[in-house]
């Protein structure tokens, strides 16, 4: 199993023990709100880059 497998068999399992532990729009809020802060915690250049690199090139 590669570590991007891992990672998101990983973020599956967190998503739905928060499904079950929280209501629906609390874990929501959760899965869409971490990422969104992440991005946003980027700097702009980090940010202009990430948006030009393809999906199969940002694990290199």
């Amino acid at each position: 199993m590669s570590k991007n497998t891992k990672i998101a068999v990983g973020g599956v399992a967190v998503g739905l023990v928060l499904l079950i532990w929280l209501p629906w729009w609390a874990a929501l809020l959760i899965i869409l709100g971490v990422p969104a802060a992440a991005y946003l915690a980027l700097d702009p250049s980090q940010r202009r880059r990430l948006r030009h690199v393809g999906r199969k090139e940002l694990g290199r």
